[in-house]
């Protein structure tokens, strides 16, 4: 398909980059605006609260960014992003037993928000007939005359037409609001609370530090909704996250964050925390609830007009899922236009639903092993809860299953697959091993809950 027309995309985070790289391939012109004034180097920025949190970048949206621009990997190397085997090089304590460490083939960068989206930026608007707007917010759709066809935006600084609008505005998107108001239903949600907040700060990495691993991770479990990861970054430094469910806040004061790492099965968060030189303050977020809205079901849809990334869906940020699927979506809106606009919306909601499934299914089916979360609890919930927590244990001995879980994990192979006959064997095999839980970095007690703001059947 030759390069024609014209497509603004709302919003200049992750997924509206993404969807703008995807969009210049069929598209002689694109717009990108962003109510933001965007920085000209890697730093945070009002419209990314949650640049300043840790990110790891998964190994298959690492390899989709790579699909997306060649060479990122490296370029992002040559920044100090190191490149990490996240089955040799991390420790992962999953429900309390440590996985076996063992080379694979699945490589994640550890890198901060702003140098990756930075990068990114870069890329996108040095590509030919993309133009950067920002300090500019859209503040409704324009439409032909009978409301079928969106045909631009009304921004803070005029109308912008175009063929395509996508909607790139994060969770906060304005699109149920204007489909309202242009007539059409609203898309039904499927909401989580999970009432999460967690809380980064970064320190030196010097050599030896947790015997130079490059994470390590705990999560949380039924009885006690706390977890801690911890991640190398650019700049040899690491990442710590301390995180909370239910309402379990972390601290941000050097004592209090000390306190609650050491209620943790994670010794190499406490060591971090306890010898490793602070290189920024604590910062702390909250994420009330994961959101997933389901586009694919509306019968009535403006033709010229999608939604994309979190727009579509909200995950746990615990999972680290966001911008791997951010990256899937645009490899899939990237073959659609290429191929032809017709009937656009409903091929990319219905394939973008497809890719939301599992990761999806991961994140609210594990959220859902806790009682206080709301949801329905079929016993395919529970069996999978059940048979993964018996994975994490033979995953102690055995690196094959370590391997099994950290590929669905990584959006790699689907959760399907750790039902596999030749895994289920390997999870029986492994129940008959005594595996010892590892123990919290420091004997402090767990304080009382503080209030605050897998595989469904």
């Amino acid at each position: 398909m030759s390069s024609s027309g014209a497509a603004v995309v709302i919003g200049a985070s992750m997924g509206g980059l993404l969807a703008a790289r995807a969009l210049h391939e069929a598209y002689g012109k694109v717009v990108i605006v962003d109510r933001d004034a965007l920085p000209d180097s890697a730093a945070a920025r009002r419209g990314v609260p949650q640049g300043r949190q840790l990110h790891v970048l998964l190994s298959r949206g690492r390899e989709a960014l790579e699909e997306l621009f060649a060479g990122l990997t490296d370029e992002l190397r040559l920044a100090g992003a190191p490149l990490v085997d996240l089955h040799s090089e991390v420790n992962w304590h999953n429900d309390g037993y440590l996985m076996r460490r063992a080379p694979s083939s699945l490589l994640a960068l550890g890198l901060s928000r702003p140098l990756l989206e930075h990068a990114v930026r870069a890329r996108v608007a040095a590509l030919p007939g993309v133009e950067v707007r920002s300090g500019t917010e859209v503040v409704g759709l324009v439409t032909d005359s009978d409301r079928r066809r969106v045909t631009g935006v009304r921004t803070s600084a005029g109308i912008v037409e175009a063929d395509l609008v996508v909607d790139a505005g994060g969770r906060a998107c304005r699109t149920p609001v204007w489909l309202g108001e242009l007539g059409y239903d609203r898309p039904a949600e499927e909401r989580v609370r999970v009432g999460v907040t967690y809380v980064t700060r970064t320190y030196r990495r010097h050599p030896g530090l947790i015997g130079d691993l490059a994470g390590a991770i705990t999560n949380a479990v039924p009885g006690s909704p706390r977890a801690g990861i911890v991640a190398a970054m650019e700049g040899d430094r690491f990442a710590i996250a301390l995180s909370g469910m239910l309402g379990e806040e972390p601290p941000t004061d050097d004592a209090g964050m000390a306190d609650f790492a050491g209620t943790l099965p994670l010794p190499e968060m406490a060591e971090i925390i306890r010898t490793a030189e602070p290189t920024s303050d604590a910062v702390a977020m909250r994420f009330p609830t994961s959101v997933r809205r389901r586009y694919e079901r509306l019968r009535r849809f403006p033709d010229g007009y999608l939604v994309v990334a979190d727009g579509l869906c909200s995950f746990n940020p615990i999972y680290g899922q966001g911008i791997t699927v951010a990256a899937l979506e645009a490899l899939l809106l990237r073959r659609l236009v290429t191929t032809g606009t017709h009937d656009l919306a409903r091929r990319f909601f219905r394939g973008a639903s497809r890719l939301i499934d599992a990761p999806w299914s991961i994140a609210v089916g594990t959220d859902l092993r806790f009682a206080e979360v709301e949801g329905r609890r079929g016993p395919r919930v529970r069996f999978v809860n059940a048979y993964v927590h018996r994975v994490h244990l033979g995953a102690t001995a055995d690196p094959v299953l370590g391997a099994a879980f950290l590929r669905v994990l990584n959006l790699v192979d689907p959760p399907t697959r750790l039902l596999a006959p030749g895994t289920a064997l390997r999870v029986l095999r492994g129940m008959f091993r005594r595996a010892v839980p590892t123990a919290p970095a420091a004997a402090a007690p767990l304080p009382a809950r503080t209030s605050g703001p897998g595989l469904p059947s």
